[in-house]
């Protein structure tokens, strides 16, 4: 489950919080979260959100040998960097019990922080909570996430696996949930 050490309790209504003013959480998405199709599998509905830039951050690609089969296997993920930014969108009115989906969904690889992201349609700032990549020194992480790229080539596995993340992730996390699909599918 991502870290949350770093975070306020979740009970506590405040914007400081990542709370929204619809009552729900607002969180600041990107990489395959930009989907709506995994969004729809893991909340089963598609919130409303806003395109968003968040800054002081820089998306990567990371990259991983499932050794089994040695298929190569990519996530997105984002570390502070001074002058940079991610665009992404903001999910609003994400419930706790949605909220704590996406803690499981982004799993131990992750770290929920409190961040202010910047709304691209008003300009106007709110805090969001969004998911930062854990190890900044991991050997796994080199150029930048595309999400053109992952879309064609990677989003229907990913879906798929997110679909069996979603029926096991009381038994699974998701890591082992994903390396449980890809060993599957090489079985086929």
């Amino acid at each position: 489950m991502a870290s949350s050490n770093s975070i306020p309790p979740l009970g506590v209504a405040s914007n400081a919080n990542g709370n929204s003013n619809n009552g729900g959480y607002n969180v600041f998405v990107y990489g395959s979260l930009l989907a709506d199709d995994v969004v729809r599998v893991l909340l089963h509905r598609i919130p409303q959100a806003s395109p968003s830039t968040l800054h002081g951050y820089s998306a990567a690609l990371v990259t991983w040998i499932i050794h089994i089969i040695h298929q190569r296997a990519c996530l997105s993920a984002i570390l502070p960097v001074e002058n940079k930014k991610v665009t992404g969108r903001v999910l609003m009115g994400i419930t706790a019990p949605e909220l704590d989906i996406l803690d499981k969904f982004e799993d131990f690889e992750y770290e929920k922080r409190a961040v202010d992201v910047s709304l691209l349609d008003t300009s106007e700032v709110l805090q969001a909570y969004t998911y930062v990549w854990a190890k900044s020194d991991d050997p796994n992480l080199y150029g930048e996430w595309d999400f053109k790229v992952w879309k064609e080539s990677k989003m229907k596995d990913f879906v798929n696996m997110t679909m069996g993340f979603v029926e096991e992730q009381d038994s699974k996390p998701r890591v082992a949930t994903y390396e449980s699909y890809y060993d599957n599918k090489h079985k086929e």
